[in-house]
């Protein structure tokens, strides 16, 4: 079988394209590395079933010979970079995703979007189930990610219904793990850099906003068992154990031994203030569930962290 991975150079997108490697699988990686890199599939560039294509999906998008499987993962997904692209991520979450999904239908492939639990915005409804329709805000300055999802979410329910392609749609909850980008502005590589470094570990408001974290390799798992199956979705794909951002703060200093003091700062224009999977649906119809717990999680994250992070702050301080 043979799989297109657009974003694949990303944080998620690499995992997805080492395990469909590791499954046997050939794998296409696009990636027009506005905020994915190189770096990240460097590991996989001499498997001869890996091909890498640097592309923009907004443009002009061909795949020769066959694909059995389209997961289209590209969009800038932390806070910092969708603030720094918003055209870019508004474009590629409609225009890609048209383009993407045009180029499932004409391979006749299953087509995977990977949306966000971001289309719930700061939910009324807790935990969040799929049934529930979001309390997003369209003119926030988060609404040019969580619109874009959104709108692509419309826009592969639509290509199923009218084009007959094979689709279906993952709601994505806060993903960590190896490969992060220590400046990409998410709570938990900051955190981990600042305690790694000394540095202040800044938590945001009063650190009561709640969060539900979920391992890359757990989430992976689900993303793939979504693609083995006809189920359209939508299916939440998250861990459902809760914590504070304070509590996961403190945990993180923990883990690593750190003396960095914790130090409260503003909180973000919308930002969601609890967040968590109802997993049920995930688990009745693709079996899947987190395993990993969360420290387990963030051990492994730190390791890498630890070994990483020398390396990255010199490409961050040349531009890479």
């Amino acid at each position: 079988m043979k799989a297109l991975v657009t974003g694949g150079a990303g944080f998620l997108g690499s995992h997805l394209c080492e395990r469909l490697l590791d499954a046997g699988m050939e794998v296409v990686c696009m990636d027009s590395f506005l905020t994915g890199g190189p770096r990240n599939v460097e590991h996989l560039i001499d498997r001869p079933a890996f091909r890498i294509i640097e592309c923009d999906l907004t443009g002009y998008v061909h795949v020769p010979d066959r694909l059995d499987l389209v997961l289209h993962f590209a969009s800038a997904a932390s806070p910092t970079d969708y603030l720094r692209y918003p055209i870019e991520t508004l474009r590629v979450g409609s225009v890609g995703t048209l383009h993407a999904l045009g180029l499932a239908r004409e391979k006749g492939a299953r087509f995977v979007l990977a949306s966000t639990s971001e289309v719930y915005g700061d939910p009324l409804e807790h935990p969040q189930r799929e049934s529930y329709w979001g309390n997003v805000n369209p003119v926030g300055p988060r609404s040019v990610y969580d619109e874009a999802k959104r709108f692509a979410e419309s826009l592969t329910t639509a290509y199923r219904h009218s084009r007959a392609t094979d689709t279906g749609i993952v709601r994505i909850f806060n993903t960590y793990g190896p490969r992060m980008r220590p400046y990409d502005g998410r709570a938990i590589p900051t955190f981990i850099r600042q305690a790694l470094t000394g540095e202040p570990i800044t938590v945001t408001g009063d650190g009561s906003q709640t969060r539900s974290v979920c391992y890359v390799d757990d989430t992976v798992s689900g993303i793939l068992a979504m693609a083995r199956s006809d189920f359209a979705g939508p299916v939440n794909i998250g861990n459902p154990d809760e914590l504070t951002m304070l509590e996961l703060a403190r945990l993180i200093k923990e883990l690593t031994g750190s003396s960095s003091r914790i130090e409260f700062v503003g909180r973000p224009a919308d930002d969601p203030m609890v967040r968590r999977p109802d997993t049920t649906l995930a688990a009745e119809r693709l079996g899947w569930r987190a395993e990993v717990p969360v420290a387990e999680g963030l051990r492994r994250t730190i390791d890498w962290f630890s070994t990483e992070l020398s390396g990255y702050d010199r490409l961050e301080r040349m531009g890479a």
